[in-house]
């Protein structure tokens, strides 16, 4: 048993989906989340330069003695792939659990996958979904405006600007006629019922942060690393931008009110 945090990192807010699932998935285990506010977003950056923030990310995490560091970020988790093996402790991106659930999932072998540029182009869940299933077609799309919509509060599935994006983005995948859509950015979740709207309701949504969460979970179960401790776990917070706008909006993904509970770093010391 280990009773240490668990390390979260993303380029902004979406990670806290998986903090969200976590919290779910495993209720006494305490969390450390940074959310590279002042960086966001990653999935237009070069490789080079996603892999650099990323480790700093994760250095940042290590400071703190977490146990464990999930990069609950599709772009780091397509890119820096290095980092499974450059961490002293037990690493997961989003991209493996997230595959092998959508992999399991489809019935007719059409998977649509959509997140951000760098990750798209990466083509990561495209490769891992084929290692798990070879005869699946993966159709994949690049939804950069989704993160902006997210971060300035267009998640309403009423609302007009919103669903007009993901009809734009999306007719590819639903021409293909797929019956499964990895969510391969952990923002999308928040605008899944606008998603859902727009692909019908016989479309499986793969939540990447869900997924990551209950992956996560059996990784810590098998090292024996998980908290043996009765009580509800804490959650500490760090962004490297003013704490205001990731207080308010982290409510919304979270559900509990995180006003004070939020610390600016500066991110370039790591």
């Amino acid at each position: 048993m280990n009773n240490a945090p668990i390390g979260v990192f993303d380029s902004g807010l979406g990670g806290l989906t998986a903090v969200r699932e976590l919290k779910r998935v495993l209720p006494n285990e305490d969390i450390v989340y940074f959310g590279d506010t002042g960086r966001v977003p990653y999935g237009t950056r070069s490789n080079s330069t996603i892999k650099k923030y990323a480790f700093q990310d994760a250095k940042f995490l290590l400071k703190h003695n977490v146990k464990m560091v999930i990069a609950a970020c599709g772009t780091v988790s397509s890119v820096a792939t290095n980092l499974k093996t450059d961490l002293p402790v037990p690493y997961t991106g989003v991209v493996s659990p997230t595959c092998f659930a959508a992999a399991q999932s489809t019935k007719n072998k059409i998977v649509g996958v959509i997140g951000t540029s760098a990750t798209i182009n990466s083509h990561s869940y495209r490769d891992m979904i084929q290692t798990f299933d070879s005869e699946i077609k993966v159709v994949e799309q690049d939804c950069p405006l989704f993160v902006p919509l997210v971060e300035n509060g267009f998640i309403d599935k009423d609302d007009p600007i919103t669903r007009l994006v993901i009809e734009r983005y999306l007719g590819k995948i639903i021409e293909a006629k797929a019956d499964t859509i990895i969510l391969g950015c952990t923002h999308y979740p928040i605008i899944a019922d606008a998603i859902r709207e727009v692909v019908g309701k016989d479309v499986t949504l793969i939540d990447s942060g869900k997924e990551t969460a209950i992956y996560a979970a059996k990784i810590l179960r098998e090292k024996n690393l998980l908290n043996d401790s009765d009580k509800n776990g804490e959650c500490e917070f760090y962004v490297s931008d003013t704490p205001e706008g990731f207080e308010n909006v982290a409510g919304v993904f979270l559900g509990e009110n995180v006003s004070h509970k939020v610390e600016q770093i500066n991110i370039e010391l790591y």
